[in-house]
């Protein structure tokens, strides 16, 4: 209470004067958009007015490629096994009482409202599972944020309630008062309007897009008639040596899938224009009230997407790069235009990067992440990790899916031809790494086979090819045990030297035999 106490009293020093210039932040989240196939293309305002305007990280992924555990992982900046948010059901922890009791009240922006006097505005898709009766309902107005403006459950353009403040507002399907994506923009603007301008502020808008159901905005319907997923070379081809749920989808895909995910593909960049406009209205108004300059604006997804890979026809889930890397764009105050960075980051930077861009201390903070500041600022002298941790528990259900009956408990998101997207045993843990030396991922799956996959990405950057069995047996021991370390790390332990920097310390006799690490090593189930 003291710390506190003495906290507020520091905050009460700042003159406002002082205290509106520390920078403002805007994330803007969208929703399953990929960038390995393209998901950037169609946003031709955002590359304009963030890309070119500041910095493209082309290696940023997330350490759960599916909705709800992503986004508890930027909520937080913790690994999945740390925030226990493992899928995207309530028994998942999914905005369930479990999360709000031990993870909500301790997010970036409860820190930035309480210790660090932001006024902070959400609007748009919070967590799958938010708003359902057995999490509280949409009574339930998470702490730290000043302004809530959130969507019941998950992503819709017509026909949802929001929670304004707890209170439900329902919305049907006029375009000019209902489409989400600029209902999103138009609350941004206002808020933008009639904030207080003797505090800084931070703003989440987390849009719908490209989420299915894919509802484009009417002008845009028309957009796009000529385009197609990408053929890719791992496009519509048979997945083998991967585990079992990539072996058992039908190769070749029948017409009807490909022209199913064709047709998902070009709706996917018709509700991006959308974004795209939103993106424009928030920079103009930010530029409008004199606010640009002193406002980093970060743009980035929950996770990829895939559309033919491996003939899986549409989702997301999997450990590969299509699923697992987003784009992530930064501009802001001592952010030079029109750079890349080639560091492999996280979603779990987010947090510690909002943090520190605020003054506070991130030494006080329980977060795996780092913050991005150094790297966004051109720092040279810094030391940064050469690998990370992706982490997911799959989805299954006890009965067999309807569709399906042939292929037994367990699985679930299957289409018609009986291809299924997940199952209870689609559970993994990898190190991703990326050094100097190595572009490598390593995978176990804690299923009947405890299948391993390892891809060289530099020979094989659509992974394709695992060499599990020919890969030089001292590196995969290495990893087994990295994996390991990062499965059970927390904070700062996260931040630990990976398998090829200089630093890294290998101690055979740590290895136990396999059965034990694994039963240890997946025991969440």
């Amino acid at each position: 209470a003291v710390a506190v106490m003495l906290a507020l009293a520091a905050l009460l020093v700042l003159s406002p004067v002082e205290a509106a210039r520390r920078p403002n932040v805007v994330i803007i989240l969208t929703d399953d958009q990929d960038v390995v196939l393209g998901g950037m293309t169609p946003l031709k305002k955002t590359n304009a007015l963030i890309a070119q305007m500041g910095i493209t990280f082309l290696n940023a992924y997330v350490p759960s490629a599916l909705c709800c555990p992503s986004r508890a992982s930027i909520l937080t900046g913790k690994y999945p096994h740390n925030h226990h948010v493992v899928n995207n059901t309530l028994e998942g922890n999914c905005s369930s009482k479990l999360w709000q009791k031990i993870q909500e009240p301790y997010t970036f922006p409860v820190l930035l409202k309480t210790m660090c006097g932001y006024q902070t505005f959400f609007a748009g898709k919070y967590l799958n599972e938010y708003g359902a009766e057995d999490a509280g309902g949409v009574g339930h107005v998470p702490p730290g944020w000043s302004f809530w403006y959130a969507l019941e459950k998950n992503s819709k353009y017509y026909n949802y309630t929001l929670s304004v403040n707890g209170k439900a507002r329902k919305h049907g399907e006029n375009y000019s008062v209902d489409y989400l994506t600029d209902v999103l923009a138009n609350m941004s603007l206002d808020f933008l309007e009639y904030k207080s301008n003797f505090e800084p502020f931070f703003m989440m808008v987390s849009t719908p897009a490209p989420h299915s159901p894919w509802t484009a905005a009417p002008q845009y319907t028309k957009s796009f008639q000529n385009v197609s997923a990408p053929r890719n070379s791992n496009f519509n081809i048979h997945g083998k040596n991967k585990h079992w749920l990539i072996r058992q989808a039908k190769t070749p895909m029948t017409n009807s899938s490909i022209q199913f995910l064709d047709d998902a593909y070009r709706k996917r960049w018709q509700t991006l224009l959308s974004v795209d406009d939103l993106v424009e209205k928030l920079v103009k108004k930010l530029e409008l009230n004199g606010e640009l300059d002193n406002t980093y604006i970060f743009y980035t997804s929950d996770n990829g997407y895939h559309t033919g890979q491996f003939s899986l026809p549409i989702d997301k889930r999997q450990l590969y790069e299509f699923d697992i890397k987003v784009p992530l764009l930064v501009r802001g105050p001592g952010i030079k235009p029109n750079q890349t960075n080639k560091m492999l980051v996280a979603n779990i930077d987010l947090g510690p990067t909002i943090l520190d861009i605020a003054g506070y201390d991130l030494n006080k903070t329980q977060m795996d992440g780092m913050s991005l500041l150094p790297l966004l600022k051109g720092d040279k002298n810094v030391t940064w990790r050469s690998d990370f941790l992706v982490e997911y528990q799959g989805e299954g259900y006890n009965g067999s899916d309807p569709t399906c009956p042939g292929l037994g408990p367990g699985v679930t998101h299957c289409f018609p031809d009986c291809v299924c997207e997940d199952s209870y045993n689609n559970t993994y843990a990898c190190v991703r790494t990326l050094s100097t030396s190595w572009d490598l991922q390593y995978c176990e799956f804690d299923d009947r086979e405890v299948f391993v996959e390892v891809y060289n990405l530099t020979a094989d950057p659509h992974q394709i090819n695992n060499i599990a069995k020919t890969i030089d047996q001292e590196i995969l021991e290495k990893m087994n045990y990295r994996l390991m370390m990062l499965q059970s790390c927390s904070g700062a332990t996260c931040r630990t030297p990976g398998v090829f920097d200089p630093g890294y310390k290998f101690d055979p006799r740590l290895m136990f035999s396999n059965h034990g690490v694994r039963a240890q090593r997946f025991s969440t189930r």
